[in-house]
């Protein structure tokens, strides 16, 4: 089944079945998915995750930490729908991989929100 999907000045559109058909996530060639990950201690990341495997630790790659965001009411809406105001966001530079323990939670992300996350300027003190 093709996904229904149109693009009009550089902004990709997606169908709102395909949204309610879950298909929206994002994954690489060698089937990693791009979430949003919550743990015990170590705080919120963005990047792409092996979603095929389970257990509490995971590698993720090319990860920003979310240390503090605004302009989604939760980390589910901020997968979902991402950010709209990106300026009052605090995401961090991109780790090329990091290891993580005591995952609590996993979220894939639609097209819109990695995009969204992506475009967070890098937050720096």
């Amino acid at each position: 089944m093709k996904k229904k999907s149109i693009i009009v000045d550089g902004v990709k559109y997606i169908s709102e079945s395909e949204i309610k058909n879950g298909t929206t996530h994002i994954k690489n060639k060698i089937g990693l998915t791009y979430c949003i990950v919550r743990t015990y201690s170590a705080g919120v990341f963005a990047g792409w995750i092996d979603r095929r495997l389970r257990g509490k630790e995971r590698t993720i790659i090319n990860s920003r930490r979310i240390w503090y965001w605004s302009g989604a009411m939760s980390l589910s809406q901020l997968a979902n729908d991402g950010t709209n105001d990106p300026n009052n966001c605090k995401f961090s530079q991109i780790v090329p991989e990091i290891d993580l323990t005591e995952i609590i939670e996993v979220i894939p992300c639609s097209v819109k929100a990695k995009e969204s996350i992506g475009g967070v300027i890098i937050w720096e003190k």
